[in-house]
């Protein structure tokens, strides 16, 4: 079976993607051709699916440090395999094909907790992260053999398992004559910083800090629930930034360690969110999340001004996400990066919500191919692997 679909000259493939923000799953039917430097492909159709409220909330509560019992996470495993599986059948019927004609699935699955940094158990070293999404849920209720647990192999091989869209981001967006620095802003931020005729071995990428982690989290607390992020900056253009807060936040010590890295909740989810709401009693809601909407895109620009333009020339920014919907977010990193052209990745044929769903798509074609899809340079992998788990789908 895996062979054959290797064989296939052309394959549709469904990738599914939820990210730190938990707001939903994201999952893209992708028409795929070739592979590696050859890869052709055409997005057919994109959809988000929220989670209710209460789907949220369990995801949230076992990514914070220090929560979620094994039962919970047992059940949420199944229960987020279930959810990824009617995403993908749902993006199929939506762009008019059958389950049935889908040759591959790659799903992220939805992290709650990653731990690369290495530790020593019983004298074994161990890097580890969890994502949640079981893949043999999903290939049983589609029949469409999956690819999942894609961080794992790059772990293995001493990498960060992250970030691993500076793959996709090379076969994408490299440019002979132009130096491109790519940029999603989801519940965290990542760069890929690809130089002008750069190999895949000069590519540079890492996670630079928040995206929308802390302002999402500053709305919700604020709102009692009310509200889960905020729209188009609305709350940030209303406040006013406060420099003596964001200063304190520009210290923190992820932002200045150099790359490889990957952050994600255990390092600006709850106890960042708690230490900035009991260090400033008092202070209005909108000056809180406007200072934080600054902070995001301070971040990003330090993390491209410290670790990637000093080393070569970038003309254009291309940037995805959430994060690129927040209008506010958008103009202070304009601001805070003026030589560089920001776009959106829409321009370049990419709508902002899919690039994930579809590099999840894009990244299990390498895989079913047998081609080496981590990028060393930027997760920091003793040597390129192929990533993912291969569960089959239905014979026939």
């Amino acid at each position: 079976m895996i062979a054959a679909l290797a064989s296939k000259p052309e394959r549709l493939i469904i990738g599914i993607m939820s990210g730190t923000s938990a707001d939903g799953v994201d999952a893209a039917l992708v028409r795929v051709r070739g592979s590696g430097e050859t890869l052709a492909w055409r997005l057919l159709r994109h959809e988000t699916l929220e989670y209710s409220l209460k789907v949220r909330d369990l995801i949230l509560r076992s990514s914070e440090p220090g929560s979620g019992d094994t039962a919970s996470l047992c059940r949420l495993n199944v229960l987020l395999g279930e959810l990824f599986a009617r995403a993908a059948a749902h993006v199929a019927g939506l762009a008019g094909i059958d389950l049935a004609n889908v040759d591959l699935i790659g799903s992220h699955g939805q992290t709650v907790q990653h731990l690369p940094q290495p530790v020593t158990i019983t004298g074994i070293q161990v890097r580890s992260s969890l994502q949640l999404g079981e893949p043999a849920v999903i290939a049983e209720r589609t029949g469409v053999t999956t690819v999942a647990n894609f961080r794992a192999r790059d772990l293995a091989a001493g990498g960060l398992g992250a970030p691993l869209v500076s793959y996709v981001d090379y076969l994408l967006f490299r440019n002979r004559s132009r130096g491109r620095l790519v940029i999603n802003i989801g519940g965290v931020a990542s760069l890929t910083a690809i130089p002008a005729s750069a190999g895949p071995e000069r590519v540079l990428g890492f996670d630079t800090g928040p995206g929308n982690m802390v302002i999402d989290g500053l709305v919700q607390r604020t709102s009692g629930g009310r509200e889960a992020f905020d729209p188009d900056g609305r709350h940030a253009r209303s406040g006013t930034i406060r420099p003596e807060i964001l200063a304190r936040l520009l210290e923190h010590p992820y932002l200045k360690s150099a790359p490889p890295k990957s952050c994600g909740r255990e390092e600006f989810g709850q106890p960042l969110l708690e230490r900035i709401l009991g260090d400033n009693p008092g202070v209005p809601r909108d000056d809180l999340i406007a200072t934080a909407t600054r902070f995001t895109a301070e971040s990003i620009a330090l993390a491209c001004r410290r670790f990637a333009m000093p080393q070569n020339v970038f003309e254009e920014a291309i940037v995805s996400g959430g994060g690129a919907r927040n209008g506010v977010l958008m103009e202070h990193l304009r601001a805070a990066i003026p030589e560089l052209s920001i776009k959106g990745s829409e321009e370049y044929g990419l709508p902002l919500a899919a690039k994930e769903a579809v590099s999840f798509a894009l990244l299990a074609n390498e895989t079913i191919r047998g081609i080496p899809n981590n990028l060393p340079s930027a997760t920091g992998a003793s040597r390129p692997v192929v990533l993912g788990t291969i569960v089959p789908g239905s014979p026939g």
